[in-house]
């Protein structure tokens, strides 16, 4: 899946670029080598980044559903316990 940027987010990103090389590696940068390099970031080392939060976001759900039942449990037939009494999911036991 290709990384893209809206052209606000590019142009902030291609300022940030020439900033940093101006403030951390003395050199200036045009526009057109921000951008060349923005693209180069973005088709070689964001890919990275990007695998890294889809894996990250799959550990959460699968660890999330396979406490599911352990995070909402409702204890069965408690209708005349609890009559008229508000009924609570809890964990389960």
């Amino acid at each position: 899946m290709a990384l893209s940027l809206t052209k606000e987010q590019r142009a902030k990103v291609v300022d940030s670029l020439q900033r940093f090389a101006g403030d951390h590696l003395d050199q200036d940068m045009s526009d057109l080598q921000a951008g060349a390099f923005l693209d180069y970031i973005l088709k070689e080392i964001a890919p990275f980044a990007y695998n890294q939060g889809v894996e990250d976001a799959q550990k959460s759900l699968l660890r999330f559903s396979e406490d599911l039942s352990g995070s909402c449990f409702e204890e069965p037939m408690t209708y005349w316990d609890e009559r008229g009494a508000t009924r609570v999911v809890r964990r389960k036991p």
